[in-house]
């Protein structure tokens, strides 16, 4: 009988930790600005893990690197946030690959210097966000 009870248990035990490793956005819902897992709430602090998208919430709020991929696996934006706000240096890529534009973020707003580039490459605009 135990090594029926070990044989059932032991897989089990080990599947649970797969089971509650990182979180999707669809198991969070937003209220008044705060993300929260459903049906608690306490704002949720833990990892987004998707398929494109990866990041992490603290005290509900956005913080740290968020990463985001289109469905081919193709970067789409690499950042950080703090507080809930976008912080630090931005890259966003076009769906190609391709580098569309860089630059910083302080408190949610642009801040200093900024590229922008066309789809094949070449610089189309550079800006300094005061």
């Amino acid at each position: 009988m135990m090594k029926l009870i070990t044989k059932i248990l032991l897989p089990l035990c080990l599947l649970l930790p797969i089971t509650t490793f990182g979180e999707t956005m669809d198991d969070l819902v937003e209220r008044d600005g705060l993300f929260y897992k459903k049906f608690t709430v306490v704002p949720f602090t833990g990892e987004i893990t998707e398929k494109t998208l990866q990041g992490t919430f603290r005290n509900g709020k956005k913080d740290g690197l968020w990463v985001e991929y289109y469905e081919d696996g193709q970067l789409s934006y690499k950042g950080t946030y703090k507080d809930g706000k976008q912080d630090g240096p931005w890259v966003y890529y076009s769906d190609k690959g391709q580098l569309q534009s860089k630059g910083t973020y302080r408190d949610g707003e642009g801040t200093g210097p900024w590229v922008y580039y066309h789809d094949n490459g070449q610089l189309w605009e550079k800006g300094n966000y005061k």
